[in-house]
């Protein structure tokens, strides 16, 4: 059993002021404690939160929190978008056309089949029938 965790869960979690903060909190303390198994994330989602936290805050030592907070963390799990992940995340990419889903969103999917993580920590519902959210 294992868990991806996405995006928006490390944005919450690293800032105060996000509607999802306190959820976040939670949640993340559960996947620390393992309840969920093996922790992963991915290169594209840690450039996607630090990107989007510089975005939606315009403060750079938020960004660089979020970033530190995962790229320091030995219990989550980094992997990466390799060519082979790139290439069936852009398959579904173009497959999507009744509900569109960010590029990062189909590379975050490609992992967790190909790794055969069980769930996925997201806030994004975008992921619902096609993986397990908790949320």
């Amino acid at each position: 059993m294992s868990v991806f965790v996405d995006t928006g869960v490390f944005i919450a979690l690293r800032n105060a002021a996000d509607r999802y903060h306190r959820r976040a909190k939670e949640l993340m303390a559960r996947i620390l404690r393992a309840e969920f198994g093996v922790i992963y994330t991915s290169d594209y989602v840690i450039d996607e939160a630090i990107t989007t936290a510089l975005a939606r805050t315009k403060r750079l030592e938020l960004a660089i929190d979020v970033g530190e907070y995962i790229l320091s963390s030995p219990r989550i799990g980094k992997l990466r978008v390799s060519e082979e992940v790139f290439d069936a995340a852009w398959e579904r990419f173009k497959s999507l056309k009744e509900r569109p889903m960010s590029f990062t969103d189909c590379t975050s999917l490609a992992l967790v089949e190909k790794n055969r993580i069980g769930r996925i920590a997201s806030f994004d519902t975008g992921f619902d029938g096609l993986v397990e959210r908790i949320s």
